[in-house]
């Protein structure tokens, strides 16, 4: 370890246009904030920076002595209180925290051998074209039961295996690399699904696949009919654009709250049975609620479910529908987080001496736990939040009122 000041979580972001004065910026940084030695860091480039992958890697794990480097290649990239979307960028965060295995995945079936502690959490980054990341999350929940998986695929906008994945220095265009973080990290994963719910949960009375029949024993667009009814017209508004359906992960819940429900779009209706369909089976005695998803819906959903939490650093993987296209501002989800892990930490939590403690990738389908489990999420957000063993419940960060300009 590095002699002088240290921290136990660092972030860096270089917008430089060549990727070896990128890669010496970013490391230098997080030798300057962080020290040697990491257990884990993590390096996102952009499509302009897609053939050095490997060598930026190599670099952070040979310079920084980082024991387990993962890499991915990405649209955009975050780094701070900055979303760098479309242009030359990397970001790269490192962290002390404890125990790391990494993960090499070729398939969604191909799973390790070795158990994975209750409370544990995989980082995974995988190839868009060539792994079934809902798959794999099937058989992370089966063989690994207890363990949350966060992160999601490279999204460079090239063809079929143009995106680019890297472990400890090794190259792949196909499969996932992953880092299996023990459960002595202090981390806690959050899903921002980007909605606000609507009208009143209803029981699903008669379903059959990804059709639903009715809800509490009316057609569904019977009931649905009745919620936008009582809307106003902004909201009415938003709901013909993006309508969604969520259901209640947890049955046995009985104080409903956001981010209990897990949601998809509404594909398609059926005007003759009243019918409608989504990218999901859901089965009969489901709670479900209807969700409406707009750039304010967003916002507050991103704020809600921070909002108490005690963050020193925070690793982003955002939907790529995000960012300026959805917000119509730059910045906004960066800023969010930033916000929160930027208030002084409490006594015993992680120290972090700089405030750029935050980074990440867009990713066309991040991953992250809705309840006991882990789910595919397009297009929303999850953020993986890490914080100290023994921080007391905070006072509660400002996060600012409406969506950040």
């Amino acid at each position: 370890m590095s002699e002088g000041p240290t921290a136990e979580f660092g972030a860096a972001l270089s917008e430089h246009p060549l990727a070896t004065h990128a890669t010496g910026e970013v490391v230098g940084e997080l030798l300057e904030t962080l020290g040697s030695e990491p257990d884990l860091a993590l390096v996102f480039v952009t499509a302009a920076h897609l053939g050095a992958l490997d060598d930026v890697v190599a670099t952070v794990k040979a310079t920084l002595g980082a024991r387990t480097v993962l890499g991915a290649t990405t649209r955009s990239v975050l780094g701070g209180r900055r979303e760098v979307e479309g242009q030359p960028a990397v970001a790269a965060w490192a962290a002390r925290g404890g125990r790391v295995t990494p993960v090499r995945l070729m398939s969604a079936e191909d799973w390790p051998d070795h158990d994975a502690e209750p409370g544990s959490t995989l980082v995974l980054l995988s190839d868009p074209d060539s792994f079934a990341a809902r798959d794999a999350l099937d058989t992370a929940a089966q063989r690994w039961p207890g363990v949350t998986v966060v992160g999601g695929p490279a999204s460079a906008p090239t063809g079929p295996g143009g995106n680019r994945l890297s472990l400890d220095g090794r190259a792949y265009t196909e499969g996932a690399v992953g880092a299996l973080l023990g459960p002595q990290w202090p981390l806690r994963t959050v899903v921002s699904q980007g909605c606000r719910p609507i009208g009143d949960p209803y029981t699903v009375t008669r379903a059959e696949r990804s059709m639903v029949h009715e809800l509490a024993g009316q057609p569904a667009m019977a009931r649905l009919g009745e919620v936008v009814r009582h809307l106003s017209p902004d909201e009415r508004t938003a709901a013909a654009q993006s309508l969604h359906l969520g259901w209640l992960v947890d049955e046995h819940k009985l104080d409903l709250e956001r981010g209990d429900f897990l949601v998809r779009p509404i594909q398609g209706a059926d005007p003759d049975t009243g019918s409608i369909a989504i990218p999901a089976e859901i089965e009969v005695g489901a709670t479900v609620q209807f969700h409406v998803r707009d750039a304010t819906s967003a916002d507050e959903d991103l704020r809600a479910m921070l909002a108490g939490t005690p963050a020193a650093a925070a690793l982003l993987f955002v939907g790529v529908a995000r960012g300026l296209q959805m917000f119509g501002t730059a910045d906004h989800d960066a800023k969010v987080v930033s916000t929160l892990t930027e208030s002084p930490p409490s006594p015993g939590a992680f120290r972090a001496v700089r405030p750029m403690t935050v980074a990440g990738m867009f990713t066309a389908a991040p991953v992250g736990p809705v309840g006991t489990r882990s789910f595919v999420h397009p297009p929303e957000a999850a953020v993986a939040l890490l914080a100290g063993t023994s921080a007391p419940p905070p006072v509660g960060p400002d996060l600012g009122e409406g969506p950040i300009r």
